[in-house]
């Protein structure tokens, strides 16, 4: 959602599966924004759907007033970094969607700092309207750039969640090496920054993705998503060697702690990789490479199944 040009993958922060909205779907809202046009659907249960094109990927499924349900699988995964900050004082979310995440964060969590940003106001306009964000003293929403956002930063923060995407896919500018340096800075020593991304079967940018994250963080592991397309990448600013058992036991610790509905072990248990040691194809990804990208346009027309 933040970025003049947009490239088929997936990022931290609120996206899934690319399918027509079925038949039942009825159609609250539309509207076209400067980024997107936003599009917000419901069904006979309730659910309420987030959309940037009509029969593109699902940006958002929220059940209004209840923030524990989370429906979209990569939501389930991404509280796995929880794991890995003890206590956490600040949180960033990049990508506000229709704000599952942030909500469900809150709920949990609800000393902790969270800033949301994202760069389309209508977003954050139709979150609070139709999908029940809210702010107050401890959840706050940006309108802003969200490079811009984090490069400007000033009081670093426990955990970044990089959950931005476009229509389909992340913008450029938020996967580069220049970008993910800004990102190390803005996080504390302890922290931990979480990334949402597509796989390599719908994301011809995955093994480059990989490899600049690994060159910018000490660690860097991989989980898989069950039944989706989706991995997400938990990346540190320090050198912390993580056993998948270890952070299984640190996981399910924190859902039986804050009674989530499911188990975030089960989602280390299954998913838990370490990046491969050679990624085929592989390139660091900078921002001088911008052009040539948009030159090759790897990927402008791949999308994702729908896996959610």
């Amino acid at each position: 959602m933040i970025g003049r040009r947009l490239f088929p993958l997936g990022l931290l922060v609120m996206l899934a599966s690319c399918a027509d909205a079925p038949a039942q779907q009825k159609v609250l809202y539309e509207k076209d924004s400067p980024y997107n046009s936003v599009r917000v659907t419901e069904d006979d249960g309730g659910l309420r759907t987030l959309w940037f094109e009509k029969g593109g990927v699902r940006q958002s499924v929220v059940k209004v007033g209840d923030p524990d349900h989370l429906e979209l699988a990569y939501a389930r995964v991404v509280p796995v970094g929880l794991a890995l900050v003890e206590n956490p004082r600040r949180v960033l979310i990049v990508g506000l969607g229709g704000g599952t995440v942030p909500g469900f964060l809150h709920k949990h969590y609800p000393q902790t700092t969270i800033d949301v940003v994202d760069i389309d106001p209508v977003v954050v306009e139709v979150a609070k309207k139709f999908f029940g964000f809210r702010e107050d003293a401890k959840m706050h929403a940006h309108v802003a750039d969200g490079r811009r956002f984090i490069e400007e930063c000033r009081d670093p923060y426990d955990i970044i969640f990089l959950d931005a995407f476009g229509a389909e896919n992340i913008p450029y500018h938020l996967a580069t090496r220049e970008f993910l340096q800004a990102v190390r800075r803005a996080l504390t020593p302890r922290g931990v920054a979480v990334g949402n991304i597509w796989s390599r079967s719908s994301n011809p940018l995955y093994d480059s993705m990989v490899r600049t994250y690994r060159e910018v963080f000490d660690e860097l592991h991989v989980l898989d998503v069950r039944g989706a397309g989706n991995k997400i990448l938990l990346a540190l600013p320090r050198k912390q060697p993580i056993r998948q058992d270890e952070l299984a036991l640190r996981a399910g610790r924190i859902s039986r702690q804050k009674k989530f509905r499911f188990d975030l072990a089960e989602s280390v248990t299954y998913g838990f990789r370490y990046p491969e040691s050679k990624l085929s194809g592989g390139r660091v990804l900078t921002d001088a490479n911008e052009d040539q990208e948009d030159e090759k346009g790897d990927g402008t027309n791949a999308k994702p199944g729908d896996s959610q």
